[in-house]
């Protein structure tokens, strides 16, 4: 039964839902922006990893939709085809989005490191552990299999064409919350690295944390993080959680190495009272 009434909910923390790329696996969230970028090229459209970064969060169709209609890559479209994008080149740009987003994966699956450790922390405190994705379910049977090999498997899953409506929307933290069988999204965690996934959590009602360096905000491979200087990096930290604060996020931390300290945070203000 639900631990008291919908105003009087005590917790404890009943479920951890995590965004995919740049959260739990390819740090830096380098596949995506890849792919992104090469079938824009194939169209004799060049955008930058700048602006194929700028949607990331939202389903991959939409990202597409998102990227014809920024002003300068609106202009160069016209400019290579003679006209604006249409419908229909949405959709052929999705369909040749796919294969080359699961040969990207292939290159850039490797999980971020604390992952593994905190997924078993959680399994021993019984909390129950989903993953949601802006990719689409072709594409994240493929990286699931990926993320398996490396001891990852959630309880369970959503992918942006499970649900009506994609980031930042809650569907996908809803429906994530509903098949963990969750009693009160007050006892959910969102954590994400994009600033659409957080305010999808914030929408969904439940404690929503940002990650702010080993996601699209700072964009750098985990090689080329680890090369940088503490200075660096805290500069780096400091521009990104600007970032993400901006959403509401109740907490912004660097990486998921970094949530223990949150976690026994948000359970101890739960057991006060406190909401999201």
């Amino acid at each position: 039964m639900p631990n008291g009434s919908a105003g009087s909910f005590t917790g404890p923390i009943e479920a951890v839902i995590f965004d995919n790329a740049g959260t739990i696996v390819d740090f830096g969230c380098i596949a995506p922006v890849m792919a992104f970028v090469e079938i824009f090229k194939r169209r004799k459209v060049d955008i930058t990893v700048a602006e194929a970064r700028e949607p990331m969060g939202a389903a991959k169709r939409d990202h597409i939709v998102q990227l014809l209609a920024m002003p300068r890559v609106a202009d160069a479209w016209k400019q290579a085809h003679g006209a604006a994008s249409t419908e229909s080149d949405v959709d052929a740009m999705y369909a040749d989005f796919l294969p080359l987003q699961i040969q990207c994966l292939t290159d850039y699956s490797t999980v971020i490191p604390g992952t593994a450790e905190l997924f078993a922390g959680l399994r021993k405190d019984g909390i129950g552990i989903a993953t949601t994705t802006g990719y689409p379910s072709e594409v994240m049977s493929v990286l699931s299999a990926k993320l398996t090999e490396q001891g990852i498997a959630p309880d369970a899953m959503v992918c942006a064409s499970d649900v009506a409506h994609g980031r930042p929307y809650p569907d996908m933290c809803l429906t994530a919350g509903m098949k963990l069988g969750v009693t009160n999204v007050k006892a959910c965690i969102n954590i994400d690295d994009s600033a659409p996934g957080l305010e999808a959590g914030l929408a969904a009602g439940m404690w929503t944390v940002g990650l702010a360096c080993s996601g699209n905000e700072v964009g750098l491979s985990h090689d080329e993080w680890r090369a940088l200087s503490d200075t660096e990096r805290d500069d780096h930290f400091a521009r990104a959680r600007k970032a993400l604060d901006a959403t509401g996020a109740h907490y912004v931390v660097p990486t998921i190495g970094d949530l223990g300290p949150v976690l026994a945070d948000i359970n101890r203000r739960l057991a006060a009272g406190e909401k999201p």
